[in-house]
Parts: C-alpha cells; structure tokens; sequence
C-alpha cells in the first residue's frame, strides 16, 4: 500500500454546484473541515443572490467561479473540475449545495484515492437500511431500476446508486476522460461513470447515509424513468464495441457473436414454423421444434457466459498510483 503524503492530503478541493442555493450555501461553506484547501463554489448563473452570499465568506479558501449563462449541474461541476486542476488539488470532492452532504462523510470518502485502492468514489445511500427509510419510495424504486441499467452501460456491476452525487476523484483522472461526452445536466454523474468505465478506472462505493430535508428535488423520477435508459443504452453499445471488438477481441467477442447468432436463428425459425403452422393448420414436427429451440436455449447460455466474463472484468487496478509513481520518477530523474 502506498503510504500517505502530506502533500497529498494538503491538496483536496471541494466543487460545489451552486443554483438557487442562498439558503444552505453559507452553511455548507462554513461547516468544510479545515483540511480542505480549495473550496470552489460554482454559481451557475443563479438568480438568487448566492454569488453575493459567497463573496462575503472570510474563508480564504473559497474560490467563486460565475457562469454567465446556465450550464446545468453538470457543466458546473466540469468547470469546478478544471479550476481544481488549476490550483494544484490533487484529489476533489463534488458536493451539492442543497445540504444533504454531510462533510464528517469526507474523510471515508476519500480515503480508498489517499490509499491507491480507487481512482473515483461516490456515496452509496442504499447501504444504510435505517436512514434509507426517509428516502422516497418512488426514489428508491427509481435508483433501484436505473443502478442496473448503469452497471451494463459503465461495466461497473459492484456499484450501486449511480445517481448519488457525493463523489471524490483523483485530479489525474480528469484529463484522461472525454468531458466533452459527459452530461451538462442530470445525467452527468451517470455519464462520468460510463467515462470512467472506458478508461478503466477503478471505483468504490462508500457507505454513506441518505439525508433528506424539506427540500424539493429539481429532478423528476418520471423524467429519469424516460430520459435516462435511452442514453444507457447508447453507452452500454459503445462500451461493448469499445472494449470487446475496438480494444480486444476475445471469448466474451467470440460468445456474443453465437450467442446472438443462435437466438436470432431460433427466434425467427421458430416464428416462421409457428406461422406456417397457423395457417396450414398442421403441427410442425419434432425435429422442427427442436430445431428452433436447441439454438435459442445454445444462443442464452452463451450470452450469460458473455454477462459472467463481463462481471469478472471490473477494473481491479486504479490509474492515478502508476500516475503518482511516473510523476516521482520524473521529479527525482528529470524529463
């Protein structure tokens, strides 16, 4: 295990997202623990007066950054990302600024990045039964059905709660993504766990509790329920092709082509018998059915072997220690 560094640990920015967020933002700012260097606000061209309520924090590790123009959660977290980099943070926490991210869960949550056990971090509500219980129904039912179409599309089946927004990341990380792929609005935290997934970064849950308030949630579940799965989908595709046929080709390869084959085959064998049987008014032979049939139950057990092999190829190795070791070696032997 690498051990820890000082400088390391002196090096943690906190984004904040900001956008109708005068009531909680002076709060949430003055409850950040001192080990905390940067503290980066990110007014989201918020009508409200949280740009004002920021400038008079004496905290001299608030940075303000105002978007001109409304650029959604998601874009403002990408810009906290890049002003994090460019003040030297070398790991940096998202936080909402809606108070349900309780900073005494900081030190957990970054601990698996200060020990090279992960490169990317997120809270995991659905781990804590008691205080699960003040999360909506509808909520929970929502993250239950959207957790599984995002371990498909991002490769990563040992996460739960993709849309929990309580997430830490080593700053390395960053430039290795394509931001210009991800979300500017409410499917950003999903959409950097599709990114990640293509890197091969490694991630970890973190147990942390649900805490909801008498805040409203701008983000609709039935919203969620019609916008998101068609973008899983998409990112699921693209992960396939990307590291099974682009990357690598190899038995998962091998297994979803005959896989797919066989079921195609079967299906429409069979629908086609099926048919002709309907009108003719005769009943298709035994070797007819079984013709139809052994391919498609062939064609499953080969697409199941393909979601074991899938399940077996999560990212065991995090990027950022072989970045902290090149950049030792290239600070003690010069470029």
């Amino acid at each position: 295990m690498k051990p820890l560094s000082i400088d390391t640990i002196s090096s943690i920015a906190i984004v904040i997202p900001a956008f109708r967020a005068e009531k909680y933002i002076l709060k949430i700012l003055a409850g950040i623990p001192q080990f905390i260097s940067f503290i980066i606000v990110v007014d989201d061209c918020s009508p409200d007066h949280t740009a004002e309520l920021v400038r008079t924090c004496p905290d001299s590790r608030v940075y303000l950054v105002a978007h001109h123009k409304n650029q959604g959660v998601g874009g403002a977290v990408i810009t906290g990302y890049f002003k994090a980099v460019e003040l030297g943070a070398k790991i940096i926490v998202k936080m909402d600024s809606d108070d349900q991210m309780d900073p005494k869960f900081l030190i957990p949550l970054i601990a698996p990045i200060l020990m090279g056990q992960a490169d990317y971090t997120k809270g995991n509500r659905f781990l804590h039964l008691n205080e699960l219980k003040s999360m909506p129904l509808l909520r929970r039912v929502g993250n239950a059905g959207l957790s599984f179409l995002t371990k498909a599309a991002s490769g990563y089946w040992n996460i739960f709660d993709p849309t929990n927004g309580y997430t830490a990341i080593h700053a390395s990380i960053i430039p290795m993504m394509d931001t210009n792929r991800l979300h500017r609005r409410y499917f950003f935290e999903t959409s950097v766990l599709m990114e990640l997934g293509l890197i091969r970064a490694v991630i970890q849950d973190v147990q942390i509790p649900a805490k909801y308030q008498d805040e409203v949630s701008s983000l609709s579940e039935w919203k969620a329920l019609f916008e998101f799965p068609p973008q899983l989908i998409i990112g699921f595709l693209r992960r396939l092709l990307t590291q099974y046929f682009i990357r690598d080709f190899g038995v998962f390869s091998i297994s979803l082509i005959f896989g797919l084959g066989f079921n195609t085959f079967g299906f429409f064998f069979g629908l086609y018998h099926w048919y002709y049987s309907s009108i003719t008014k005769t009943i298709a032979s035994t070797g007819t059915v079984m013709l139809a049939v052994l391919p498609f139950i062939l064609g499953w057990h080969l697409l199941i072997e393909c979601l074991t092999l899938d399940i077996q190829n999560i990212p065991k190795d995090s990027l950022h220690h072989d970045v902290d070791f090149l950049e030792k070696l290239y600070r003690d032997f010069g470029e």
